[in-house]
């Protein structure tokens, strides 16, 4: 489907939309290019758009779309990047879910 360029650009022109219908691509890669661009759109729906990708088969697309929570400071998802931290069953997700939610936890809004 899209070429991981494409999606970066659709991030740094704030397409969400067009980034949430990627983000059902079957590939790995694409949706973790998906979730690396959410995080450059700082909107609420952004964030909502990142928990199903939180939630993802995919441990590229897990720790990706984490960061990408604590790129745009969406506390409402601060929940899910936790269970992550804590919980996933990466060790390497873990890691870098746990960096997002500190994060997340030490900004001051």
């Amino acid at each position: 489907m899209a070429n991981l360029e494409k999606i970066m650009k659709l991030g740094k022109k704030q397409k969400l939309n067009d980034l949430i219908k990627a983000s059902l691509d079957p590939d790995d890669e694409v949706r973790a290019a998906v979730a690396k661009s959410m995080g450059q759109i700082s909107t609420y729906e952004s964030g909502m758009a990142l928990i199903p990708l939180l939630r993802d088969s995919s441990p590229i697309v897990r720790a990706a779309a984490a960061t990408s929570v604590a790129d745009i400071n969406a506390k409402h998802c601060e929940e899910y990047v936790k269970k992550l931290a804590f919980a996933d069953s990466d060790p390497s997700v873990r890691q870098i879910a746990r960096e997002a939610f500190d994060r997340i936890k030490t900004r001051l809004v």
